[in-house]
């Protein structure tokens, strides 16, 4: 029986190709030669990524396995093990994957995809391990995916970088960057307690007890300290401090697991090429998922699939009345789920068109940072490990994405409108 990747993946296709036909209809003879060579440069562009992802993914797997065997996996599992005994109940307590979900969550947090995904991949792996039905995604791997595809972010660096640099070429004197902080903060906590919400009634988990609402309330906390702190800096120097935030967390948690593992007489410099040895593979093992799910974006996206979808929105929107200010920004939201590059041009498109200080610019920055690659993150995660039924992760992801996705709209409308 066909499964939901395989529907999505097919759909994807079809109605690309149906929108070139019209296309062609219309006139444009070209169409064709530009799906061919978007099909092409889609192909190479996802085995690029993947082999990009061999030497990032060697480093963070060889530290991991460090940590692994210094004992601070397992010490990073027990820390959260109250919280995480309750959204993940199937994990045994002291396992190393709940050491290596918080490790990925907080690189997340920090904004920092490159370490992220391979800590991500390596928590996959350990709950693939816990997995009786190796072809089929159990329970605790539905709902780390889907907090992967919602995660908070506290920090998103690369957002504020960017429209930094675009205030530049537009002329703005005294731009702040980063007034999308805390916007950007409260849209992807939306989206994260969505998607949680999501996975809970489907597993029929119960939110409602102490551990769970302790850690809501420290992270609210969190949320407001740092705000506290970063919201009363200058713009260049607020971001100097979350890139010092960022990295320095990261070059900390390294020397803290070689200094370990020294310490308990480990041998360090072998446990990191053992892990080494593991993020190759992995990262070579995902390249037909990677180009299978890109090329499919590819034709619905250079066919102008998404472009027929917007139109119908505003139409939609306007038709009910509503100020369509946000649909502009809403390609942004709606590629997010399927390219993150692909995002990240349509974030800057419309920032070029309509202004980084403009109502549709701020939305697009806002929803850059708060949104995930929902098909990305599926397709590697359950590629890296040969999961071919995926049950309801996508429905989950999804739930979490438009959830997100409205938050963000509603929340810049509050802020900036």
């Amino acid at each position: 029986m066909p499964t939901l990747l395989n529907r999505i993946w097919v759909a994807f296709i079809l109605v690309g190709f149906i929108a070139a036909v019209v296309q062609l209809l219309q006139g444009d003879l070209e169409i064709f030669t530009r799906v061919l060579t978007g099909l092409f440069d889609t192909a190479k562009t996802g085995f690029d990524i993947s082999l990009g992802l061999v030497g990032v993914m060697s480093l963070w797997l060889g530290i991991m396995k460090i940590g692994e065997r210094g004992g601070l996996i397992q010490l990073f599992g027990r820390a959260l093990n109250p919280f995480f005994r309750r959204i993940f109940p199937d994990i045994p307590a002291g396992h190393p994957a709940s050491g290596s979900i918080v490790m990925n969550v907080s690189a997340n947090i920090l904004g920092l995809d490159n370490a992220a995904t391979p800590l991500g991949l390596k928590a996959m792996s350990e709950l693939q391990e816990l997995n009786p039905q190796k072809d089929t995604a159990s329970n605790p791997m539905i709902m780390f995916l889907v907090l992967n595809t919602a995660g908070i972010t506290l920090i998103p660096t690369s957002v504020i970088a960017i429209r930094q640099s675009l205030a530049i070429k537009q002329g703005l004197i005294g731009f702040n960057a980063a007034d999308i902080f805390l916007p950007t903060l409260l849209a992807t906590f939306v989206s994260f307690c969505a998607g949680l919400i999501a996975v809970a009634i489907w597993q029929r988990i119960n939110l409602f007890c102490r551990p769970v609402l302790l850690f809501f309330a420290a992270f609210g906390g969190l949320m407001g300290g740092l705000y506290a702190w970063l919201g009363a800096l200058p713009a260049e120097r607020m971001t100097q401090m979350i890139g010092l935030l960022g990295s320095g967390l990261i070059v900390a948690i390294i020397v803290l697991f070689v200094a370990v593992a020294a310490w308990r007489g480990i041998d360090a410099y072998e446990s990191f090429v053992d892990g080494a040895k593991e993020g190759f593979s992995v990262a070579v093992q995902i390249i037909p998922y990677l180009i299978a799910m890109l090329v499919a974006i590819s034709v619905f996206r250079t066919t102008g699939g998404m472009d027929y979808l917007i139109a119908g929105i505003r139409n939609l929107v306007l038709a009910l009345g509503l100020n369509d200010d946000f649909v502009p920004a809403l390609p942004v939201g709606l590629m997010k789920t399927l390219s993150g590059s692909g995002a990240r041009g349509l974030m800057v498109d419309v920032m070029t068109t309509h202004g980084v200080d403009s109502f549709p610019g701020k939305l697009a920055a806002i929803i850059q940072g708060s949104t995930e690659t929902t098909f990305y993150v599926l397709a590697v995660y359950f590629g890296s490990v040969n999961i071919s039924k995926t049950r309801y992760a996508l429905a989950c992801g999804l739930i979490a994405d438009a959830v997100g996705l409205v938050g963000a709209i509603v929340i810049a409308y509050w802020f900036y409108h």
